[in-house]
């Protein structure tokens, strides 16, 4: 989880499967630190029905989902080591917690819906002054100092998470965001202010970053999140609206939460 592009990066001592970020770039503290992307609930909460892929899933494909979009990579090999370690991971910090308990940190935090779409030209500004001293003005991030895996990872281009993660949808972003970021921030002692998070959530995704192909993702359109910035929908709003909104006409309208 830490070290994942020494072992599995493009320079991997193991095998190249990733694009050179660490897991822990996205779940923080290896998935420990509360409401940033948290381990503690995987165990409990899989095997299930996921309505991205209308299958039941286990821990093994919720990893190699990680790997391939997040991570931009290809799938570890099924049953594999690597694999096997990081489902242990998983199992190991879960130890204890009852299927389907909720537990507090996990997840990501509330964010109410602005009244207005999320702005990328705001978020430009938010992300001049708050983001790109870590990760870089061209979002290019910023390597650990023997250029095995990032600590600060890129935001957009070619090394970063492709348009298939978690963190393309705008509201995980911003959740995500509000709640970890700037370096220093945590759930409850935020450094951004809703707008903020909103928007330059907005300004990252807007940027370029590897495209994957997912035909088969929300089998049954009605499960889709309002804010997946892919067509098609069960509504008339627009690709651009679910993508930046505003979201709360498309949540009157939808019979599903957005998150």
């Amino acid at each position: 989880m830490a070290h994942t592009a020494r072992y599995l990066g493009p320079t991997g001592s193991v095998g190249h499967f990733t694009n050179g970020m660490n897991c822990q770039n996205c779940h923080l503290d290896a998935g420990t630190r509360g409401f940033a992307n948290n381990y503690l609930a995987v165990a409990a909460t899989y095997p299930k029905l996921r309505a991205r892929s209308g299958t039941v899933e286990g821990i093994d494909k919720r990893v190699t989902d990680c790997v391939e979009r997040s991570l931009n990579g290809r799938a570890l090999p099924a049953g594999s080591r690597e694999q096997r370690a990081l489902v242990a991971y998983l199992t190991w910090l879960g130890q204890g917690i009852a299927k389907g308990r909720k537990v507090y940190g996990t997840g990501l935090i509330p964010l109410p819906y602005l009244d207005r779409a999320a702005d990328p030209v705001i978020g430009r500004a938010v992300f001049g002054a708050k983001c790109q001293s870590c990760h870089g003005p061209a979002g290019q991030g910023q390597l650990l100092p023997d250029g095995h895996g990032y600590q600060y990872p890129p935001l957009w281009g070619p090394a970063s998470y492709s348009d298939a993660a978690g963190l393309y949808r705008l509201s995980s972003l911003a959740r995500y965001v509000k709640a970890a970021m700037p370096y220093g921030a945590t759930f409850d002692r935020p450094q951004l202010t809703d707008a903020q998070a909103w928007d330059v959530a907005a300004f990252i995704n807007s940027q370029p970053r590897p495209h994957r192909p997912t035909p088969h993702d929300w089998p049954d359109l009605r499960q889709k999140p309002i804010d997946h910035p892919f067509g098609p929908y069960t509504d008339g709003f627009s690709a651009l609206q679910h993508k930046y909104g505003p979201f709360q006409p498309i949540a009157r309208a939808h019979p599903l939460p957005a998150s």
